[in-house]
């Protein structure tokens, strides 16, 4: 399967610049987003880069500045995807993903095989039109489109907004509870659960950086040591 990874280079992670400035916003930014297209290679699919400028990565690439729902429509529009031709999108800063919660999304058939966390199970999965892995705090981090006719809607609340739009299509839906694929990172408390929970670029670049994470006031944090 194709995997759409949309990755916003311009002006990333801006709710970040409390702890980091924007040469290391960048860098943090595309240390996830290695993160991510590692996990879907790992899964056996073919990732693609959406991304508001060209990045040197050998990975295909296209090219669209406008916002992400009409960058990620535009490419939905084209493909038409079908339960034949589906097409994958994870979006790029979630570090935590590994190659099983991207199998989890894509449906394939799978053993538990003593991976990290909530990612082992034995399940296996009816194929859908739409395949939702909600995010924390009410947002979309993945999906898998077999429906010619849905569109994104990115805004506020997305995963609800999502139902309602596979609802009006009467679309089969599949939704994935994964805390690897819920687990975006946009605030600085989500460091820590790169620190606690991933183990590949992300997480070595936070290392390097200096970052630890804290503890003693009932609350899991980070700190900057260096």
């Amino acid at each position: 399967m194709r995997v759409l990874v949309p990755f916003a280079a311009g002006r990333p992670k801006t709710r970040l610049a409390d702890v980091l400035d924007r040469d290391e916003r960048r860098a943090f930014a595309e240390a996830m987003l290695s993160d991510v297209l590692a996990a879907v290679r790992a899964a056996g699919h073919t990732p693609e880069l959406l991304t508001t400028e060209r990045l040197d990565r050998d990975v295909t690439q296209t090219v669209d500045d406008r916002p992400l729902g009409t960058a990620v429509d535009a490419v939905l529009a084209e493909r038409q995807p079908t339960r034949e031709s589906p097409l994958g999108i994870v979006m790029a800063d979630v570090p935590l993903a590994t190659a099983e919660s991207v199998r989890r999304l894509t449906g394939e058939r799978h053993a538990g095989n003593g991976e990290r966390g909530d990612e082992a199970t034995s399940e296996s999965t009816p194929r859908a039109d739409l395949v939702f892995a909600p995010g924390l705090g009410g947002g979309t981090n993945a999906m898998v489109v077999a429906h010619p006719g849905f569109r994104t809607d990115y805004h506020g609340a997305s995963i609800r907004d999502h139902r309602r739009v596979a609802a009006r299509l009467d679309a089969r839906v599949r939704e994935v509870d994964s805390r690897r694929l819920a687990t975006d990172v946009d605030d600085p408390a989500d460091l820590a659960e790169v620190l606690l929970h991933a183990d590949g670029a992300a997480h070595d670049w936070l290392v390097d950086a200096g970052f630890t994470v804290r503890t003693g006031d009932g609350r899991v944090g980070v700190e900057r040591t260096g």
